[in-house]
């Protein structure tokens, strides 16, 4: 009757977890990824699930296996009320966990400084260099380089690295887009760095992964990795706008603002980027370079 009792609560159970599973998939992004640095990552979650699965399915089904083995009614098992000691146990379940630790220090420590965000991606192809705001609650995207910028829509070439300067003139968030990897936080009056290529054609979500506030389920962008036929053309596009972001400007973009819409800059103020870093410390831009404080995940 046990058994019987054990089966009819097993099969609901497990139609739950799997519909539960199902119901995820379809925002599982980060497994997913669209370039080199998400691609690393994922295999480096991946491996890290499976040596840490050594030790919890084994301990899991022995805790099963115990349980029924040695339940009271089961007059064919040994009972040894004063067994005390097992050197073959004590060997099993400290030398198992040692090893795995000491492969998971190594991975760590090798996965670590592969892939820090300072570091730069190693291509033939030239990076572009964007400026990254985080406000309330929207992000601001400026290219040094074109002069120009944009408000929640990030644009990149396919196959090219992007080398991003981040800070905030809010409270401190964080920049992350799941299908390229790595986030890396925003920090009012100093810089982080990032690194990151989109190796596919796509139009991928950007999202704020540190609570800043009303607005912050919202603080959403979209990156757009295209043909460097199509980046052109995007460029062409912002430049087309009637918009400039000027200090004077900027003063109202920066204003809080929730859902913020797509916007387009022609022409950005050059000094823009580190007179927001400036603006917090009297006057001085800082190079917040530890990335082991600065990053995260």
């Amino acid at each position: 009757m046990k058994r019987k009792a054990f089966k009819r609560w097993l099969i609901p159970l497990g139609s739950g977890l799997l519909v539960s599973l199902a119901g995820c998939s379809g925002n599982m992004v980060l497994l997913d990824p669209k370039g080199s640095v998400g691609v690393a990552e994922k295999e480096l979650i991946a491996t890290a699930t499976w040596a840490m699965l050594l030790v919890v399915v084994p301990v899991i089904l022995l805790t099963l296996y115990f349980a029924w083995r040695y339940r009271a009614s089961n007059r064919d098992a040994t009972y040894a009320p004063k067994w005390a000691h097992s050197t073959a146990i004590e060997v099993v379940v400290w030398t198992i966990p040692a090893i795995i630790i000491l492969f998971l220090a190594i991975l760590t420590w090798k996965t670590t400084h592969e892939l820090d965000p300072y570091k730069p991606l190693e291509s033939n192809t030239k990076p572009i260099n964007v400026e990254v705001v985080a406000l309330d609650w929207k992000w601001l995207f400026i290219y040094p380089d074109l002069g120009i910028a944009s408000v929640n829509q990030l644009a990149v070439p396919v196959g090219t690295p992007v080398n991003f300067r981040i800070t905030s003139d809010s409270v401190m968030n964080s920049f992350f887009i799941p299908q390229l990897g790595t986030q890396v936080y925003a920090m009012a009056g100093m810089q982080t760095r990032l690194h990151l290529i989109a190796d596919h054609a796509g139009d991928y979500a950007g999202i704020s992964s540190n609570y800043s506030g009303r607005g912050f389920s919202d603080m959403k962008f979209r990156t757009i990795a295209t043909s460097q036929q199509d980046f052109d053309a995007w460029v062409q596009k912002v430049k087309a706008s009637r918009a400039d972001l000027t200090m004077d400007q900027y003063a109202s973009v920066a204003q809080p603002q929730e859902k913020a819409p797509v916007a387009y800059f022609s022409t950005v103020d050059p000094k823009l980027f580190n007179n927001i870093i400036a603006k917090y410390n009297n006057g001085h831009v800082t190079n917040f370079s530890d990335p082991s404080c600065a990053t995260k995940g």
